[in-house]
């Protein structure tokens, strides 16, 4: 039986109607003011008035419907928002036992949910809902959804809420569209369905209807809060690039944005987000419209304001990389449709000779701003050959020293070196070689590392030499120095001690991480800096090898890729491996430690530069089998007995020793959880599938492996 109701209950349900019943009122009260308002003042004009930045700035593009003026589609009642809500809980259960219940449970939503979509898109309760129904939704379904929130898209992607639900509906359809484009249709109307249903029209219709809405509103949505981030979903959309890259999402996703999962995915889907899609050429011309509309009438002041704008900026790096890569696909080697670009850069590349100029104005004002600097990026990475040339010749190339060691206008210089020719790059480095131990002191890795990565990529040998014994003299001329002070490794009581005193420690993560990638950058070049790496790692002490496995993802990686980059030391990886084995149950248990573990056993046991003796691993598997249920119980531990074929040791044991010896000669039959490192190097950025699911994916996926492992046993 359900609970009596409380007079408590009955409190705050009376509080909440008198709540809503005052937000109505508020709402008509408001509307009538502004009528009368406008109607005094004949506000015909109203809309023409300009309107100011966040900071301060004029420009002169409209601002918008004010907050008074926007729709207000109603508010769910007590009983449909609990009904909701239970919905919501139910699909994140998913306990349903077919894929055909699950739909037949999602169409009984959707039908109980026609004609409140608005509601619920704007609703703070209910909108996460909205958005997990349409990541399972079918086509049909989507488009429906289109068709409701049409000719009110302009409100829904101003609104806090419901701006989420417009930019998942976007991100989902993106893959109907080429489809689609390829004549594939798996919305058709089907003998079951209702003769009086309309077909639904094709999804590149239903986005150019949603573009039609938005046109002449561009100016202000840059820099709308949340409009902002859907107009840059769009803007990915139109263009064709993949939607799942990493780049792509933190340009088109807050911080802040919860990642809302479903149960299952299509892998067909999963393929089309990860790839180019192919779209309309409608979408290219789109495109091409919404850039020059955005800015035109802009003036330099404006633009300049703009780059500068938090929330203006982002959208404005993508509106110039598409601006740059559109055109440049279309095969105009002059760039003369680029809007955008020679909006920034008037008259390049012959006004960069002056310095007086708009255009070298422009980019000494972004250098050395922390907003502005993401947009030189963007221009410095995708500008054509000759602007690039002009650049690094009029403005960039006599200071590339004093920028590389800057903290802001070091990450512009990082993309300049990232271009620049063998020439310009020798030159570039014999620049910085008198500012080589700033850099060190300063902890700019990062730099380091990108010298190191283009000298390779150009075959600088000189230069590559010069750089080891620079970084190693600037720790004191002894090699062993190198891995402590670039990893951070510290004995736990002078760790202890130092972090009550560490100014730094608030920005140790980024310095670990950074100096980790250096290192695994060196591993990879052969010769002096592989080298002096490889010494450095074998005289660490016991302690030190255990703490660069477990502390962090960057740290580990650094021994994973130790342990597959070749050495001429054939005692190098038997070295890290022995002071290792004594801690295998504790690194398999560890959130990084266990893939050190897995690439011990995926090593050949016999090999001239690469090699982990047999006896090593047999030691390894023995106490690890000692602590089998532990393993068992954990998510890593049973992903190390996986790889290291637990089951396969415990029951057969000469099939398990046959399959060990046979790795040197066939690896690749090895599944690792990350690949091998060789000259590619691991770096563990922390974007892993694991961390970005959510804990009750987590328990999904261990349960899954649960029963996987009592089947096999």
């Amino acid at each position: 039986m359900p609970k009596p109701r409380t007079k408590r209950q009955a409190i705050r349900d009376e509080r909440k109607a008198k709540r809503r019943d005052n937000a109505l009122a508020d709402f008509e009260t408001s509307k009538a003011a502004k009528k009368q308002r406008l109607n005094e003042e004949n506000g015909d004009d109203a809309g023409d008035q300009e309107a100011k930045f966040d900071d301060g700035y004029e420009q002169s593009l409209p601002r918008g419907p004010p907050a008074t003026d926007r729709e207000f589609f109603g508010m769910l009642s007590d009983e449909e928002q609990e009904y909701f809500r239970s919905v919501d809980e139910q699909l994140d259960i998913d306990d349903f036992p077919s894929q055909e219940e699950r739909q037949l449970y999602l169409a009984s939503v959707f039908t109980e949910a026609q004609g409140k979509e608005l509601k619920l898109a704007c609703s703070q309760s209910c909108s996460r809902l909205m958005e997990r129904l349409i990541l399972m939704s079918n086509t049909r379904q989507k488009k429906k959804l289109f068709l409701q929130f049409a000719s009110h898209f302009l409100n829904l992607i101003q609104h806090r809420f419901a701006s989420h639900c417009c930019e998942t509906l976007f991100l989902q359809s993106a893959p109907i569209v080429t489809r689609e484009l390829g004549g594939e249709r798996d919305d058709i109307l089907t003998d079951q369905d209702d003769p009086e249903e309309k077909p639904l029209p094709f999804m590149e219709e239903l986005f150019l209807l949603t573009l039609d809405e938005l046109e002449g509103h561009l100016g202000y949505l840059l820099t709308d809060k949340f409009a902002s981030h859907t107009l840059r979903v769009i803007l990915i959309i139109l263009s064709g690039r993949p939607l799942e890259q990493s780049q792509t999402k933190s340009l088109i996703h807050s911080k802040k944005k919860e990642q809302i999962s479903v149960p299952w995915t299509s892998d067909s889907l999963a393929d089309l987000n990860s790839q180019l899609r192919a779209v309309p050429t409608a979408f290219n011309l789109a495109a091409k419209k919404i850039i020059a509309d955005s800015v035109s009438g802009m003036s330099p002041t404006e633009l300049l304001v703009l780059a500068k704008h938090p929330t203006g900026n982002p959208a404005l790096q993508l509106l110039l990389e598409l601006d740059i890569s559109l055109n440049l696909k279309a095969g105009d080697e002059s760039g003369g449709d680029m809007t955008l670009l020679w909006q920034l850069l008037p008259d390049a590349p012959a006004s960069l000779k002056d310095a007086a100029t708009p255009a070298s104005d422009f980019v000494n004002s972004m250098l050395y701003d922390h907003i502005g600097s993401r947009l030189l990026e963007v221009l410095i990475t995708h500008c054509p050959g000759r602007i690039f040339k002009a650049l690094y010749k009029h403005i960039f190339g006599s200071r590339i020293q004093s920028l590389l060691r800057n903290d802001i206008a070091s990450y512009p210089g990082i993309r300049i070196l990232n271009r620049l020719s063998k020439e310009d790059l020798v030159d570039a480095v014999h620049k910085t070689m008198p500012e080589f131990n700033k850099l060190v002191t300063l902890s700019k890795f990062n730099v380091i590392k990108t010298l190191f990565e283009r000298c390779e990529a150009r075959q600088a040998t000189g230069e590559i030499e010069t750089l080891t014994r620079a970084l190693v003299e600037s720790f004191g001329s002894d090699p062993k120095s190198l891995i402590p002070k670039l990893c951070h490794l510290q004995s736990t009581e002078a760790d202890d001690k130092k972090q009550q005193h560490d100014p730094l420690q608030k920005n140790r993560s980024a310095l670990v991480s950074h100096g980790s990638q250096l290192a695994s950058t060196m591993l990879a070049i052969r010769g002096s800096p592989s080298l002096a790496i490889q010494k450095s790692l074998s005289a660490l002490p016991e302690e030190l090898i255990l703490q660069l496995a477990t502390s962090s993802a960057p740290t580990s990686y650094v021994l994973v890729n130790a342990l597959s980059t070749p050495s001429r030391n054939k005692t190098f990886h038997k070295m890290l491996a022995s002071a290792l084995r004594p801690h295998a149950f504790e690194l398999a248990l560890s959130e990084h430690g266990y893939k050190v573990l897995n690439v011990i056993i995926s090593t050949p046991s016999k090999g001239n530069e690469v090699s982990v003796p047999f006896h090593i691993k047999e030691l390894i598997i023995e106490q690890l089998g000692q602590h089998e249920q532990e393993l068992r119980d954990s998510f890593e531990g049973r992903r190390v007995w996986r790889t290291w074929k637990g089951d396969l040791w415990r029951n057969r044991r000469s099939e398990w020793v046959s399959w060990v010896k046979e790795l040197g000669s066939a690896s690749e039959e090895v599944t690792l959880d990350q690949p091998r490192g060789g000259n590619r190097p691991q770096y563990g950025n922390g974007n892993s599938a694991k961390t970005s699911m959510r804990p009750i994916d987590l328990a999904r996926k261990r349960k899954r492996e649960e029963r996987e492992m009592v089947t096999a046993s």
